[in-house]
């Protein structure tokens, strides 16, 4: 006799409605320990897709932000960097609007209709072009929302957002204004400009990465995952994509049972062999004509910088078509912050730490892109999540591309670098502006010569050493990596008396001998400042 072991092309493989009413009901009530049996769908810790919706965050902060709509743009770069999913924007007819709003009790009308502001970019605009206008509005979801206030900074003097109290309203209040939103539908995509990248979120189906993740507040890995997850979403669409996640914070916080963030079918692999277990994965689809899904393979700079590193370079030697994002925190996150081969020199670290013999990390930092790029025919990327065209530009070229794609992010990590919750993308740009974390592209389609591959656009002053920006007093000075390092915890015991030591220096010389290597490769000819 022969038995059937279900798999998942079985239709009772995994019953999706009573995993989200039981299994998720339980741990939610605070009963799963007593009361779920040990039966197939609990004992196999399958969690199913986007169930970190409902997951609850409301009670971990006691602010939460505050929508100031007359003072809104529409610039979305609120809902692009919130790393929880938790401000989204949308943008509906007048028509729509005005009746959904008359069916609220009529003491909440007003304040509903204050709320969707009539904004340049998608009233103004879109009348003069004789279109019709839509009204824009920002939404803030109080369970996914862990007060991290990256969205107030990144608005910055727009001051259309603000952190208040919670009690100001009341949650209940919140959560009022969140239905609201949800319950309008989606935007429509006539409303949606997809040459204007940051209109992307707009679309449901960039929504790919739900929320309901336990990240840190202000997480910059998240960022960058949503960010990924949208490019590729918006573009092809949640049934052509997929991913293979090595073991790290990502797979940690993004797979804590039975709360999953991913949309999109997801596995979770060993520490060291995501890129190994990405081909398996490939050879698999392409044998059943999958050829035209795209698959990413994520994971830390631990993961492929260094225990992974074998694995990778085998998977670039392959040609497959996988598309790697390396999630760049220059420590070891998940475990606690032990230095790796991305981090910095001068770093304070576990298994570097500063201390009366040894200041720090010693040894050079380890360049994931150049090492990459020696691959035959690969796409390689340097990006940050702070300048979101040069991010998603990436992300859509490295999916466009037949062959192996290396994207590597700076990911602030709040613990590990001493950085405040806000902080993400604050020092995701510095670091660009200091030279600790060039941007580039390198691409093989461009040309026969190096200099054609190479492109630094992006990066500010690209011709000189250091970037020139004026200081307060309205001179210009150089930005320098010890610019960068003094703003960190990871750095400050490397500045006695505001001065940097000996090893920021180092560092800083380290810095910018490989941007000047970085220009050499893209043909650009350095300024000689007398």
């Amino acid at each position: 006799m022969t038995i059937h072991l279900p798999t998942a092309h079985d239709e009772d493989f995994f019953d999706k409605d009573d995993f989200e009413k039981r299994i998720i009901g339980a741990y939610n009530d605070g009963s799963a320990p007593e009361s779920l049996p040990a039966d197939t769908v609990h004992a196999r810790s399958i969690i199913g897709p986007g169930s970190g919706k409902f997951r609850d965050f409301s009670y971990i902060a006691p602010e939460i932000p505050e929508f100031i709509a007359e003072a809104c743009v529409g610039c979305m770069d609120c809902v692009t960097m919130c790393p929880d999913t938790a401000i989204l924007g949308k943008v509906v007819d007048e028509e729509t609007l005005d009746i959904n709003i008359q069916q609220l009790p009529e003491e909440d009308r007003s304040e509903m209709d204050r709320l969707w502001p009539k904004t340049r970019k998608y009233w103004d605009n879109r009348e003069k072009k004789g279109q019709k206008p839509g009204r824009f509005g920002i939404f803030i979801d109080p369970s996914k929302c862990k007060g991290c206030a990256e969205c107030v900074t990144v608005c910055g003097d727009k001051d259309a957002l603000a952190m208040v109290s919670k009690e100001k309203f009341g949650l209940d209040h919140h959560r009022r204004l969140w239905d609201f939103y949800q319950a309008l539908g989606p935007t429509d995509h006539d409303y949606i400009n997809e040459k204007s990248l940051m209109d992307m979120m707009l679309a449901d189906e960039s929504l790919l990465y739900v929320g309901g993740a336990g990240s840190c507040a202000g997480c910059g890995e998240a960022t960058a995952l949503r960010m990924m997850t949208a490019a590729t979403g918006f573009v092809y669409g949640k049934e052509n994509f997929g991913v293979v996640n090595s073991t790290g914070c990502s797979t940690v916080y993004g797979s804590t049972y039975p709360f999953n963030p991913w949309d999109i079918p997801w596995t979770n692999s060993l520490f060291e062999n995501g890129p190994t277990d990405a081909m398996g994965v490939r050879a698999r689809w392409d044998q059943i004509g999958w050829e035209d899904k795209k698959l990413w393979v994520i994971g830390g700079d631990g993961a492929m910088l260094d225990i992974g590193f074998g694995a990778l370079s085998r998977m670039l030697s392959s040609g497959m078509n996988i598309k790697v994002l390396v999630l760049d925190t220059q420590v070891y996150s998940n475990t606690g912050g032990q230095a790796s081969t991305a981090s910095f020199t001068g770093q304070d670290a576990k298994f570097a730490a500063h201390g009366k013999d040894i200041h720090g990390k010693t040894e050079r930092r380890k360049e994931i892109g150049t090492l990459a790029a020696m691959h035959p025919h690969v796409y390689v990327a340097q990006t940050v999540t702070a300048l979101p065209n040069h991010f998603y530009k990436c992300i859509m070229e490295a999916n466009e591309f037949d062959g192996p794609a290396v994207i590597s992010v700076y990911t602030t990590c709040q613990p590990e670098h001493g950085v405040a919750d806000d902080a993400a993308t604050r020092q995701a740009r510095l670091a660009v502006d200091t030279r600790a974390f060039p941007i580039y592209v390198f691409d093989p389609r461009k040309g026969p010569r190096m200099s054609d591959k190479w492109s630094l656009r992006g990066n500010p002053s690209s011709s000189r050493d250091w970037h020139r920006k004026k200081n307060e007093d309205g001179e210009f000075e150089d930005i320098m990596f010890r610019d960068f390092a003094i703003t960190e915890g990871r750095f400050r015991k490397q500045f006695k008396n505001g001065e940097p030591s000996e090893a920021i220096l180092a560092s800083e010389a380290d810095r910018l001998s490989f941007w000047n290597r970085l220009q050499d490769l893209a043909g650009i000819e350095r300024e000689i400042i007398e």
